[in-house]
C-alpha cells in the first residue's frame, strides 16, 4: 500500500533518556523542513504540532529500578492515542521524538490496529542498541533501553500491556539492523526471544543490500492490504561521523550510502505504513546537520530516487 497522506506527531520528551536534549528533536526536524520535503514528493502532510505531557523530573531509580516510570507511561499513552487515531484515518503516522521510550507508544497502537484489521505486522528496528533490557537487567533504569522487551511482554507491566494484549506482538515480528552496542544481559535476551538481528558485523560481511533483502523478503508475494511495515528509526543507527546529534552515539555505524540504500529498499517494497524517528538531540548537533541528514533519508524512504526504478526490483534474488 502506498500512502499518499501522512501526519506528523511531535512528542517532545527525553523522559526515558539519561541525557537531556531529545525533547527538541521534533522542532529540529521541522526546521530541517521535513514536512515540505515530503510534500515535494507528492505526500499530503498534516502536522498535529507538539503534544503535551509531563515534564522530566530527572528522578532517581524507584523500587523496580526504573526512572520516571509514571511520566514515561503518560507520554506513551499520549503517543498511543495519537498514532491510533491517525491510523484509523487511513493516514501514515510519523512520530517525531523524543527518545526511544516512545516506540512502545508508537508500535502498541500499530499492533492493536493490525489485530483489528487482520494485517501482518513487520517492525524494522534501525538502532545501534537492542533496547532489550528489563527492569531487572538494566544498568541505568532508563526506559529508552526497554521498548523492545516491553513490546515483547517482558518490560514494565504498565508499558507491556499498552496495546491491549501482552505481548503487543511476537518477537518474530522484529528485525533489528545496525546493532553494535549490546549489554551482556541483552545478548541472552536476544537469544531467548529469538529476535532476528543483523549487527554491524553482519552488514560488513553481507553488505547492506543483502541484509535488507533478508529483512524484507518475508513481505514479498503478499497482498499489500495484508501487510503493515513499521520503521523505528533511532538516529544513533547512523555513524556519529555523519550524525553527531544524538545522545547515545556509537562508532562504526552505517555510512551515508549504506543508510540511503536501506531507506531506498524499504521504499521499493511499497509496504511502509508507519514511522517513528527518535533520539535526535539538537543540543549535541552541529548546525542541525543530523536533522537535515534525517530529512534526506526520509525523502528516500518515501521514494526519492536518482533514477526511475521498478518497484520491489532490488528485492529480487
Amino acid at each position: 500500500m502506498a500512502y499518499t497522506s501522512s501526519t506528523l506527531i511531535g512528542l517532545p520528551t527525553d523522559i526515558g533518556a539519561s541525557r537531556l536534549g531529545a525533547a527538541m528533536g521534533p522542532d529540529a526536524l521541522r526546521v530541517a523542513q521535513l514536512g515540505p520535503a515530503l510534500q515535494r514528493l507528492g505526500v499530503q502532510v498534516s502536522d498535529l504540532g507538539n503534544l503535551s505531557g509531563p515534564a522530566n523530573p530527572r528522578g532517581a531509580r524507584d523500587a523496580q529500578g526504573l526512572r520516571n516510570l509514571a511520566e514515561c507511561l503518560s507520554w506513551n499513552r499520549i503517543a498511543h492515542d495519537a498514532v491510533l487515531q491517525v491510523l484509523q484515518q487511513h493516514r501514515l503516522p510519523i512520530l517525531l521524538g523524543g527518545d526511544h521510550t516512545l516506540a512502545t507508544g508508537s508500535i502498541s497502537p500499530v499492533a492493536r490496529h493490525c489485530r483489528a484489521t487482520g494485517k501482518q505486522l513487520r517492525v524494522l528496528w534501525l538502532d545501534a542498541h537492542s533496547d532489550c533490557n528489563t527492569p531487572e537487567s538494566s544498568p541505568t533504569g532508563n526506559l529508552h533501553g526497554m521498548p523492545v522487551s516491553s513490546l515483547c511482554g517482558l518490560g514494565p507491566a504498565e508499558l507491556a500491556s499498552l496495546s491491549g494484549t501482552t505481548p503487543a506482538l511476537p518477537a518474530s515480528s522484529f528485525c533489528q539492523i545496525g546493532l553494535r552496542s549490546v549489554d551482556e544481559s541483552e545478548k541472552h535476551m536476544i537469544r531467548e526471544l529469538g529476535l532476528e538481528v543483523y549487527d554491524m558485523r553482519a552488514i560488513d560481511e553481507l553488505g547492506m543490500r543483502e541484509v535488507m533483502r533478508r529483512a524484507l523478503v518475508s513481505l514479498l508475494g503478499r497482498n499489500d492490504r495484508d501487510i503493515h511495515l513499521h520503521l523505528s528509526f533511532d538516529v544513533d543507527f547512523l555513524d556519529p561521523d555523519i550524525a553527531p546529534g544524538t545522545g547515545t552515539p556509537v562508532r562504526g555505524g552505517p555510512t551515508y550510502r549504506e543508510a540511503q540504500l536501506c531507506m531506498e529498499m524499504i521504499a521499493d517494497s511499497g509496504r511502509l505504513a508507519s514511522l517513528d524517528i527518535v533520539e535526535l538531540n539538537p543540543a549535541l548537533d552541529l548546525r542541525n546537520q543530523t536533522a537535515e541528514l534525517v530529512v534526506d533519508l526520509v525523502q528516500s524512504l518515501f521514494g526519492q530516487s536518482t533514477l526511475m526504478r521498478e518497484p520491489r526490483g532490488v528485492l529480487q534474488c
